[in-house]
């Protein structure tokens, strides 16, 4: 590799790592030039020779020079660097100056100070005393100085932070709590439109509170486009809105006031596509998502005429919503609008980096004259947002109500699409020309892309963290425990150059302790936990860092076994985690135990046939006679006996549900049965319907499934044993 010091000295400022220790620590995986060269032009740097790497680099280093303030400042509260805050002196400045500090607090005091400073040599800095110190929150700092014939002003977002999210402790004292999750698309109803949505969550909840849970879990509602194609939860088109497929219809108080959409309920052309949907094993999105938005749209025309802009209870809720949301939703409503004018007739056409360059930016004066031509297509975007925060907040209410100790467990992306509304709305913060992914490691020997773009860290923090701060505002909205899906990627990216295999990526830095002090300051404000997905490559040192931001980790069943195969004991499972059989990523315990996973993975290519297949199916049954003998030590199997599956699935949760970890989160897949992974990771949709998957059986049926009740009977009994030994941390 050629030596080249000053692309590797930009693309360290950048954050791009020089290597990365692989998956088993074996072998450090060094950076290749041509990775740095092409990761710093996706961040908008030119570093094609040596002088414009240097001159990026001076640019840098001019941009730093001209800041008296960086635009913000995440500091922990109470520390001692906090009272402090150093500023940088222009080279231009003169010897002699008046200076002004002004701090306004979040809630609205502004402390000021003032004084008078000179040049001492040639320092670049100075530091002065904060005017006062603020409890966490969101603050404004401005700094003046004056001097003869110039001004110099820079304001800074002063973010303060509590030391860390809202702890398991505080929540729950030493209780160990169970509750369901689920893929909330897969539930079977009797009253749901063949996709699982927030009436079903609703009824979940009930159930909850019926057999003494304290959460339930679902997968993320972000917005998607509901088409088979992009289904996925983890791909969504924005993470900061939801997906209108979850509404449950029957609830929107419109309905009863509305002769259209009852007329379109009560036709056999409906009843004949309602009983298509329902029965099919698949989620039919684009058909149910035409369906519900035929209703929707009478709906709001009944909500126009009843309520919008009118001093109804309602109508002042949908105003106070929608000027709390503020520019991002009409952002968002617009997007979609677009979206459809563009990518209606031609899905190729959706992707807004091909729309006509006036379309791109979400405040040209085209995009303007769109807004005002399609009011009525944007605000009934904004009222299905409405509608989705009402129906949700009822639920949560209800969680409360019952008394769940959690409530509601949500779960937020690690990214978004790259033709999605949040990469159009907030131009520049994502990267094009890279992706983030995962390194090559036994599964993947090329590494994984995982088709998502990333956010530029330079340019996230350069605008205040504003879109995190947003994200993590709907994220945690209405839930009391929140789930950060890959959650290292705030501490560092996998990324993966256009064009490329994971084996070209590189890792990029994140501002993880920013990120987490937010993070933090959210979670207390909302009073809801955070538990980590921490599971893959974990960085050294991550687990401490989880642990000092009040952060659960996730253990899996699958995944808790020692160098030699064998599974570990209940009370060798961390005490600061959230433990669960698998994952939306894993096989059910059903189909784990048939191998059912890896006879769909030879179906699609991902394991050959004949020795293969035959060698995967081997070590499952090795793994399963593991399994077998961590049950049998544990009493919960007796020695010799053959049990059944019944028996042998009530035994694995009991074993779960003995680790001293807090949180049991049990899989509603596995306590139906279901065999199917909803699932293949590295599986493109053309060859396995991922995402998809309904229940077998419907939500009203396994609450009273014998198996189901066995099962969770088995966990109530091993849960409120407090004689469990606390077992390890970390």
């Amino acid at each position: 590799m050629t030596d080249r010091p000053k692309l590797t000295a930009l693309a360290d400022r950048a954050g791009i790592l020089r290597e990365y220790l692989n998956y088993n620590g074996t072998e450090h995986r060094v950076t290749s030039n041509d990775t740095r060269l092409a990761l710093l032009a996706a961040m908008g740097f030119d570093a094609s020779t040596e002088q414009s790497a240097g001159a990026a680099i001076d640019a840098l280093d001019d941009a730093e020079q001209t800041q008296i303030l960086d635009p913000v400042r995440v500091t922990q509260f109470p520390n001692s660097e906090m009272a402090m805050v150093s500023l940088r002196l222009p080279s231009d400045l003169s010897t002699s100056w008046e200076w002004v500090l002004e701090l306004q607090e979040e809630s609205g005091p502004v402390h000021r100070a003032e004084g008078h400073a000179t040049r001492e040599g040639e320092r670049a800095t100075m530091e002065l005393p904060l005017p006062a110190r603020p409890d966490p929150g969101y603050h404004r700092l401005r700094a003046v100085f004056h001097a003869p014939g110039r001004e110099y002003l820079r304001e800074q977002d002063l973010i303060v932070t509590p030391a860390t999210c809202r702890t398991i402790a505080e929540t729950l004292g030493d209780r160990r709590l169970f509750g369901f999750w689920a893929n909330l698309y897969t539930l079977r109803s009797r009253h749901n439109w063949g996709v699982g949505d927030l009436g079903d969550l609703k009824n979940l909840v009930a159930w909850a509170d019926e057999i003494g849970a304290g959460f339930v879990g679902i997968n993320p509602l972000h917005a998607g486009r509901n088409v088979e194609s992009e289904s996925s939860p983890y791909r969504p088109v924005s993470r900061l809105y939801r997906n209108t497929i979850y509404l449950n219809l029957d609830s929107i108080p419109e309905l009863e006031h509305c002769a259209e959409a009852r007329r379109i309920l009560a036709s056999s052309e409906f009843a004949a596509q309602l009983g298509a949907v329902r029965a099919a094993n698949r989620v039919d999105y684009k058909r149910i998502g035409e369906m519900k938005r035929d209703v929707l749209r009478s709906l709001h025309g009944v909500f126009i005429e009843r309520h919008r802009g009118k001093p109804t209870a309602r109508g002042q809720a949908y105003t106070r919503y929608v000027d709390t949301q503020g520019q991002a939703l009409v952002d968002f409503a617009t997007f979609l609008a677009l979206d459809h004018a563009f990518g209606g007739a031609d899905p190729r056409a959706r992707d807004p980096r091909h729309w006509p360059s006036e379309y791109r930016d979400p405040r040209s004066s085209q995009v303007q004259n769109f807004r005002q031509d399609h009011a009525d297509e944007i605000d009934f975007h904004c009222y299905l947002q409405f509608e989705l925060e009402c129906q949700l907040a009822d639920i949560a209410r209800l969680a409360h109500a019952l008394g769940l100790p959690i409530g509601l467990y949500q779960d937020v992306a690690i990214g978004t699409a790259p033709d999605g509304s949040d990469p159009w709305a907030f131009p520049g913060l994502f990267v094009d020309g890279a992706s983030v992914g995962a390194p090559p490691d036994d599964l993947g020997p090329e590494g994984q892309n995982w088709g998502l773009p990333p956010i530029n860290p330079l340019r996230l923090r350069d605008r205040g963290y504003q879109y995190w701060i947003r994200l993590l505002r709907s994220a945690f909205a209405h839930a009391g425990a929140l789930r950060i899906d890959h959650v290292m990627g705030l501490s560092r990216q996998f990324w993966v150059p256009a064009g490329c295999s994971g084996s070209a990526g590189a890792y990029v830095r994140f501002p993880a302790d920013d990120l987490f002090g937010i993070l933090a300051l959210e979670s207390r404000r909302h009073h809801a936990i955070v538990i980590g997905e921490d599971l893959g490559t974990v960085p050294p040192g991550f687990a401490e860092m989880l642990e000092r931001w009040g952060v659960l980790s996730t253990r899996v069943l699958y995944f808790e076994r020692d160098h030699e195969g064998e599974f570990r004991s209940p009370g060798q499972y961390s005490n600061r985690a959230m433990v669960a059989v698998n994952t939306h990523d894993l096989p059910p315990l059903a189909g784990y135990w048939e191998g059912r996973d890896l006879t769909l993975r030879q179906e699609v290519g991902q394991i050959g046939g004949g020795e293969q297949l035959a060698a995967a199916q081997a070590r499952r049954s090795q793994e399963c006679d593991a399994l077998l003998r961590v049950l049998r030590r544990e009493g919960l199997i007796g020695e010799g006996e053959v049990a059944s599956p019944v028996d042998r699935f009530a035994a694995v949760h009991a074993l779960m549900a003995r680790s001293p970890a807090p949180l049991f989160a049990v899989s509603l897949d596995d306590l139906a049965g279901e065999t199917e992974p909803v699932n293949l990771p590295g599986v493109d949709p053309s060859r396995y319907p991922t995402w998809s998957r309904r229940m077998g059986i419907a939500l009203e049926d396994i609450r009273v499934l014998p198996s189901a009740g066995r099962t969770l009977s088995t966990i109530r009994s091993e849960r409120t044993d407090k004689r469990t030994e606390r077992g390890r941390t970390g």
